[in-house]
């Protein structure tokens, strides 16, 4: 059983109720199952419809908690672990990049803080190496934040936006809540594991109701479909290149996002879009098996084989079996 710590959360009124309304309808009904193991299948591999159709869940995912979901109108295709309370590692920043986006301003001008070279060492974090002086706009910092999955990034855009990282994590919290994700806490704004392992934490079903709301964002749905992005030297900025470490991107016929994640105590932590013949589904992954330096790509593929290989009246159906 895994411990966590919850931090108390003291909400604010800093955003709009217009952000509850435009939202409420994304959260997902809640069910849960457990899948049957297999041999893992080729990365493109697509089962026969006729054997898919037939199972009840996708075989052979690793994941502790996982979900997939219809994304056009959130009913839930099957689940495991649904409402088991987990750390998210780097799919935090998904939140990040929701509020800044919808706080709008995205030509805004950013001066990177001399404070993030010292924030990445400390906590040996993944980074979209900027430096320092460097003069950015929130558009381009957003593709620090969402590729390379910058810690560097979400320290600067948190700072600008919170203003400052605590009112930031606050309105992480207070957004988090009008979304319907009660079983979700932000103690950071991009992930990393303090002030513990597990302080910083969600559910799969709450996951998916962040990802289709920050789906519909086109801004966030555009960069996160981007496999790369470079950044000519300017007057201004130094030179950055930037490549998505989503492996469903180019592996994966039809993947649109969203975002990887990984840390010791999260695992390999994948939330996941992709669409097929007019037919899109969101799916999350939760501490799959895999290290750092293994990025797990299997298990998502699984549960994308599998859903896109349900009849399609299963797939609409608001009843579709776990």
């Amino acid at each position: 059983m895994m411990a966590r710590v919850r931090l108390p959360v003291r909400v604010t009124g800093l955003l709009a109720g217009a952000v509850l309304v435009a939202c409420a309808a994304l959260i997902s009904p809640a069910a849960s199952a457990a899948p049957a193991a297999s041999a893992a299948p080729a990365a493109n591999a697509i089962p026969a419809a006729s054997a898919a159709a037939a199972a009840s869940s996708p075989a052979g995912v690793g994941a502790k908690s996982a979900a997939v979901e219809n994304a056009a109108n959130g009913r839930l295709l099957w689940s495991r672990g649904l409402n088991t309370e987990r750390p998210m590692a780097s799919i935090t920043k998904v939140m990040t990049a929701f509020i800044v986006i919808r706080a709008g301003h995205l030509n805004r001008t950013i001066t990177v803080p001399s404070a993030v070279v010292a924030y990445v060492q400390e906590h040996d974090a993944s980074n979209a190496g900027l430096v320092p002086g460097d003069k950015l706009t929130t558009r381009q910092l957003l593709y620090g934040l969402l590729l390379p999955s910058g810690a560097d990034a979400a320290y600067a855009l948190a700072e600008a936006y919170g203003p400052g990282l605590k009112s930031f994590i606050k309105k992480m919290n207070a957004t988090a809540k009008l979304l319907g994700m009660r079983r979700t806490h932000f103690s950071n704004f991009d992930g990393l594991p303090y002030p513990t392992p597990y302080s910083n934490y969600s559910t799969a079903a709450n996951l998916l109701t962040l990802g289709r709301a920050a789906m519909l964002l086109p801004v966030f749905r555009s960069v996160v479909g981007q496999r790369s992005y470079r950044l000519t030297a300017r007057s201004g900025h130094h030179a950055y290149l930037w490549r998505n470490l989503n492996p469903l991107l180019g592996h994966y016929p039809g993947a649109i996002g969203v975002k990887s994640g990984y840390t010791r105590a999260a695992g390999q932590c994948l939330l996941f879009e992709a669409t097929r013949n007019g037919y899109s589904v969101i799916g999350v992954t939760l501490d799959s098996p895999g290290s750092i330096t293994a990025v797990n790509r299997a298990d998502a593929t699984r549960i994308l084989n599998w859903a896109f290989s349900l009849p399609r009246q299963r797939k609409d159906s608001p009843s579709a079996p776990a």
